[in-house]
């Protein structure tokens, strides 16, 4: 089965089989096979559907750390995106070395490379792969390359194993074939795998084949095909493998949409920052402060557009703060999926408006047991919800966790909840920024008003004025 190399958008699923065979028959691509952990199982493909070797000039395994160490140096980690990157550079300067005077003129030379811990006797948790293709879009032109960070759900090793594998094939034959539209490459990788055995929640292509792409919306699109519920950006905007940011550390987070960000939110996570560090007593090395953005809306009928998402962590970068961007709507969902790369306390951070919502039961009739099952998984791990005082629309007063009423299905739970610090309030606010609504300033930002500016951080304004985010024009 034959498919267009310029796919135009529209994706058509090829059995892995064919997939294999289209690139063993392509005399135009020449590579090297690397995987460390997890046996040889992208290569295993190419062998066995016939015709490798016009295509494998070497496919090896450096399992022992030792014969690792002497081929690609030493790294931290062995499974991690430093030696992913080392095989990859090593490989494929020495594919050119020995055949590019040979081969060069009508080659175009890969690498593709992994490195997976999986599932095993003595690791019972889900597998963790790296990824990559360092590949020529034609011969001898400059290397561009593609990575992945995967996680492996099945819970048996030869089915993780069997995943990698297949992975692969789809890495390499999107790389050789979809490199054009990362869009579809992305939605291909999915290819005869249920995405209930893998998730990828991190791609990054460099060099002249995706020269024109923003990374970031290539990892939103993981998110929208449903190939990952969250990625994460670093302060620097980069974006990571969630590990990196939250391994081993005491969470702090904040969600929203964020569009924009304003001074009262701002004021909050400074308000937790301070709490937290006062009543804890733990340094900051030890915390890591997260933005989340949502980009389902729980309490609203439409969700974000690609367009707002990149307009948020534009302004977000410019606090320097780590950003994990969701399609994960419920607080105990999020906790469960952050609890896979730390295991320790998480805190949220909220106004109290947004509690009396969350406590609303509405929420929570896709559960059998509703609003008490939510609250039941959401604390069962250690997590705290930090509340920040906003404005009591009813009274005009100050909404304050002490003060909420809450449904009396739920009350005695939330005392219980409120005198054992599980729902913590916040006594460092400021009453004059109450007022303040993201929903607000983004209508005076759209209409050409300037009252909106005394609304935002000053670095997020200036980055609204100068990229012209969120509909901004001059006044």
């Amino acid at each position: 089965m034959e498919t267009n190399d310029n796919p135009n958008r529209s994706h058509e699923q090829i059995p892995i089989q064919q997939k294999a065979l289209r690139v063993n028959l392509d005399h135009g691509r020449y590579g090297t096979f690397a995987e460390i952990g997890a046996g040889q199982e992208t290569a295993r493909w190419f062998f066995h559907v016939g015709g490798a070797a016009g295509t494998v000039a070497k496919s090896i395994s450096a399992y022992d750390m030792k014969f690792s160490d002497s081929i690609y140096g030493k790294s931290q980690r062995y499974v991690s995106r430093e030696r992913l990157q080392l095989m990859l550079d090593y490989e494929y300067k020495l594919l050119r070395e020995r055949l590019a005077d040979s081969r060069g003129v009508s080659t175009s030379f890969f690498v593709f490379a992994n490195t997976v811990t999986a599932r095993s006797y003595t690791r019972k948790q889900d597998g963790v792969a790296w990824l990559g293709v360092k590949f020529q879009q034609k011969p001898q032109t400059e290397a561009s390359q593609i990575i992945l960070h995967a996680r492996l759900l099945d819970d048996d090793n030869l089915l993780q194993q069997e995943a990698v594998g297949i992975l692969g094939v789809n890495l390499i034959y999107g790389a050789s074939y979809l490199s054009e539209d990362l869009e579809v490459l992305i939605e291909s990788l999915g290819d005869d795998l249920a995405r209930d055995r893998f998730e990828v929640n991190l791609i990054h292509g460099s060099g002249p084949a995706f020269k024109d792409t923003d990374n970031r919306v290539g990892n939103l699109e993981l998110i929208r095909k449903e190939l990952t519920p969250a990625v994460m950006l670093s302060a620097d905007g980069e974006v990571v493998d969630p590990a990196t940011i939250l391994y081993k550390k005491r969470l702090l987070i904040q969600r929203g949409d964020f569009r924009p960000i304003t001074l009262a939110q701002e004021h909050m996570m400074t308000s937790a920052l301070k709490h937290f560090h006062k009543r804890e007593g733990v340094s900051e090395d030890q915390v890591a402060v997260l933005l989340e953005l949502t980009t389902h809306k729980p309490f609203e009928t439409s969700d974000f557009d690609q367009q707002d998402v990149i307009a948020c962590l534009e302004t977000l970068a410019a606090l320097r703060r780590p950003v994990l961007v969701s399609n994960i709507p419920e607080n105990y969902r999020l906790e469960e999926y952050l609890s896979r790369y730390s295991d320790r306390e998480i805190d949220f951070v909220a106004p109290a408006h947004i509690l009396a919502r969350v406590l609303h039961e509405r929420y929570y009739e896709q559960l059998d047991g509703g609003l008490l099952e939510s609250l039941g998984r959401l604390f069962k791990h250690g997590v705290r919800l930090l509340i920040y005082p906003s404005r009591n629309l009813k009274t005009g007063g100050v909404l304050t966790a002490e003060n909420l009423v809450v449904s009396p299905k739920v009350e005695h739970l939330y005392k219980h909840l409120l005198s054992n610090n599980l729902i913590q309030p916040l006594e460092d606010y400021r009453e004059d920024l109450f007022e303040i609504s993201p929903s607000d300033v983004l209508a005076s930002i759209q209409s050409r008003g300037k009252d909106w500016e005394s609304k935002v951080p000053a670095p997020v304004a200036s980055v609204i004025k100068t990229r012209r985010l969120f509909g901004y024009s001059e006044p």
